[in-house]
Order: structure tokens, then sequence, then C-alpha cells
């Protein structure tokens, strides 16, 4: 009687769920004749009239708008959209901005990159090729549980319209990315970019507005301040029409984020150390830590920015990163290299100020204002420096690394702590020794832990997992994904739903 009633039950759940899909379709084929007749109609009055059918009102400028207020108004009329269309125009939509990302990654690159003036063209391009593995709809679940009171279904909801702030190293990647998730969890953006970055982020939310409405009439999906301030970023902390912020960036817009009286979800700041110890396969090591810290000149927040290294093997790993595209200064030149790439705090105990001039340079030009002339290919410089040095010290951007001599293992990974500075973001380490990299893993207790690879393979690039570029280490959310950007809404249906 058991195996029946359960059958029974599930036969119920079936024809109840093909009910479900069925109303849902008839919505969406709707919804898809009343497109189809707009469309029609327009290309009728463009015929009778010699001009080209209007874009709609609301899409006048495709999603970029002068002030917050429009962008936030905009981008409600977009979430009131969206919660009207079905689960399959929500993926058409997300499948637009893969594609677009994908095929026009090369212009759009390259506008970032000329726009913005840091990083490496080709990375700019993976980066945004990239997005076709960041999660979508098909990350989306619900859960239920069946019992002698009935049917409780927990489903995960939208919040309505988000607040992103993005970031200039990664413009229109963390926008796309950003899309991918919070749109497949049904939310519309309002975007303030960094203004460094507003023009290529423009143009990626008018190119993903256009192309959306062609396909599904969908409008407004991400709206976007076309000349974005501070002022303009803390009306969006303030808006009523905004449900929860995301936002992605440096320590204080982090601090500004998580100040604010909504919900945030903040992607902050990074000092990912690297740890080497006596067992770790050296050339992989060596490979890897190049890979990881020239990836776009070390833009990226879990990039490798400092490697302490046991005093066994530290002169063999020193040799080795020559080998993989590494330039090595000496104990003068890297000194006179930290020395212009810093300036002294300014007060005591204050933090060394880095050089934006040089965030984002590549290997050659750096290395050009000390005076030294080396191969453009160069992918990172590096040195040995002590513990103190300001590239150790403060999380820096460009693809010098420095390399600290320690004394043992324990001693490296105490200084690996140390110089994370609790941030809980990313740390790497390469060793054979599993008992070596558990302790690690629990005295570092990053958001992401990387064993013998580079950085990127934390985000399913060399590693398994999928891509976000929005971190959350300081909300707790970690690597970001649709169900990030949900709320739980539970549904219960008492007794009348009881099959068992």
């Amino acid at each position: 009687m058991r195996f029946r009633g359960q059958y029974r039950f599930a036969e119920g759940v079936a024809k109840w769920q093909r009910v479900v899909e069925a109303t849902v379709q008839r919505e969406a084929d709707v919804q898809a004749t009343e497109q189809t007749i707009r469309q029609v109609v327009q290309e009728v009055l463009s015929q009778l009239t010699g001009r080209a059918p209007a874009a709609p009102a609301a899409s006048a400028r495709w999603g970029v708008f002068d002030n917050v207020d429009d962008a936030v108004a905009a981008a409600q009329q977009g979430f009131e959209q969206l919660s009207r269309a079905s689960l399959e125009q929500r993926r058409t939509a997300i499948d637009i901005v893969k594609r677009i990302c994908e095929e026009q990654a090369e212009e759009l690159g390259r506008l970032e990159f000329e726009e913005t003036k840091i990083g490496r063209l080709e990375h700019k391009i993976a980066k945004l090729k990239a997005i076709r593995t960041v999660p979508g709809v098909e990350f989306l679940r619900t859960d239920a549980v069946s019992g002698s009171h009935g049917l409780t279904v927990t489903e995960y909801a939208p919040f309505g319209v988000i607040g992103a702030i993005t970031p200039v190293t990664h413009s229109l990647p963390t926008l796309a990315g950003n899309f991918v998730n919070m749109v497949a969890a049904g939310n519309t953006i309002v975007c303030n970019p960094h203004p460094s970055g507003a023009r290529i982020a423009s143009e990626g939310v008018r190119r993903f507005n256009r192309a959306i409405h062609a396909a599904t009439g969908l409008e407004n999906l991400v709206t976007i301040v076309g000349n974005p301030t501070i002022e303009s970023a803390q009306q969006v902390f303030d808006h009523r029409g905004v449900k929860l912020l995301v936002v992605t960036g440096g320590p204080a817009v982090a601090r500004a984020a998580l100040r604010s009286p909504k919900r945030a979800i903040v992607a902050g700041p990074g000092n990912p150390p690297v740890v080497v110890d006596a067992t770790a396969d050296i050339s992989n090591a060596a490979k890897s830590i190049v890979a990881g810290a020239a990836f776009d000149n070390n833009l990226l927040c879990i990039g490798e920015k400092e490697v302490f290294a046991v005093k066994e093997i530290f002169d063999q790993l020193m040799n080795a990163v020559s080998q993989h595209g590494g330039y090595r200064l000496n104990a003068a030149q890297t000194a006179a290299f930290s020395a212009i790439a810093f300036a002294p705090p300014k007060e005591q105990g204050g933090h060394y100020q880095l050089n934006r001039d040089f965030i984002g340079r590549d290997a050659s030009w750096l290395a050009a204002q000390i005076g030294l002339a080396i191969p453009s290919e160069t992918q990172i410089l590096y040195g040995e420096t002590d513990e103190h040095n300001p590239f150790v010290t403060e999380e820096q951007m460009m693809p010098f690394v420095p390399f600290v001599r320690t004394n043992c293992t324990d001693h490296a990974i105490a200084l690996a702590r140390k110089y994370e500075h609790g941030f809980g973001h990313t740390a790497i380490i390469h060793s054979r020794d599993v008992h070596t990299i558990t302790k690690m893993a629990r005295v570092m207790n990053t958001t992401l832990f990387v064993k013998n690879g580079p950085c990127m393979a934390g985000l399913g690039l060399g590693g398994e997992g999928y891509l976000s570029f929005s971190i959350a280490t300081p909300t707790g959310e970690g690597v970001t994904s649709p169900l990030t950007f949900t709320r739980q809404r539970r549904c219960v249906m008492v007794e009348d739903l009881r099959i068992i």
C-alpha cells in the first residue's frame, strides 16, 4: 500500500505539473502572438509612411539614462514585463547576452581596452568569451516537502530591481556576468559603472537591450547611468525602487555599500598569497604563478599577488619562473621599482599609496620606468623581497610578483595569513602534501582556495566549477550564481493536496 500510495502521489504531482506547464505555455503563446501582431503593424506602418518603425519610448536610448530616477523607473517597468514573461523568454534574453559577448568579443574587448587603458587586449577578449560559462536559469530549483499535512513548495523568487556597481578592471564582463545571474533569477538591473569604464558598459547595455527587444519584446532588463558619479552611486544606494545592492569594487565602495540600510552583496578587495612548499611540482608552480599574475596584467582580485616559498626550493623556483615568461629583477632593481610603484604612507601606520599610472600596465612598460629594456612578450616582473615590501603588504594590480623566502612551511602559511589581511578572498598553495594543504585551507578560511593551479582555476577556467566576476567575500555569499540573487518564498497547501 505504501508503494501504491507513493505512485499515486507521484502521478498526481506529475499531472499537476503538466497543468501548470500548459498554462504557462498558453500565456507565452498569447504574448508571442501579441508581439508578432505589434511587429506586423509596425512594418505595415513603416511601409505606408516610408519611415523605419520606432522603438518603444521606454527603450528610446536602449537602457542608457542621464539620471538614476529614470534608470530605476525603466528597470522597474522591465521587471514587471519580465515577471509576466515565460522562463523560455528569460532564457532567450540570457542566451542573447552570451552570444553577443562571444561573437563581438574582439570589438567590445578592444573598446574596453581603449577606454580604460589597463590590462591586456587578448585577456579583455577572453573574459568576454568566458561569459558563456556563467550559469543561467538551469541553476534555479524548487524545493518541495510532502507529508501527512499537505505539500510545501519553496521557490527562489526575485528581489526586483537590483542596483549594481561595477569596477573599471572588468567593466563589461562584470556587467554581462551579473546580467546572466540576475536576470536568470527574474530580476532587472540598474547599473552605476566606474566612470573610467562607463562608455563600454553603456555600449554593452545598448546592444543587449536592442537585441533582446527584437527577439522577445522585453525592454530594459538592464539600465545604466551613462555619466556616473560618486553622487549617482549614492543615489542608487538610497533609491526606494532598488531592492538589493550588488557592489564589485575596491575597499571604499565596499565600505559604502556595507553602510547602506539595504541588503548588500559585496565583492570586496583581496590580496591573494601563494605558498610553495618543498614537495611542490616546481615547474607547475612557476608556470601557474606566471599565468595567474599575468592574466590581464594582474587586475583580477583573485590574482597571485605575493609568493611565500620555503628556503629549500626557493632558488629553484626563482629560476623556473624565468623559464615561463618572467623577468627577474635584482635587489637594486626591485628596490628602485618598489620606490616608484608606491608612495610612502601619509601618516604613521598608514598604507602605502599605489601609483595609479602603473595599474594594469605591461611588464615591459613597467621595466622601462627603471631604465630596463626587456622583450615586449614578457609576462611578469618578479624579484626577491622581504615581507615588509609594499608589494607584499598592499593589494597591487600590476604584473610584478614579490617572492619571500621562508624558514619552513608553517612560517610560509603564517605569513600568507598575515598579508591576506583577513579579507577571506583567495589563497593558493602548491604542494603534494595533503596534510599541508588541509592545514593551510583551515588557517586561511578563504572563499577561494586553489591547490596546484593558477588562480583562474578557482572560477572554472582550468578547474571545475563555474564563472562569476562578483565574488562576495565580505558578505559571505562567495562565488555568485543565480540563486545568490533570489529570496526564498514558501507556498503551503494544507491537507487538500495530501495524496498519501
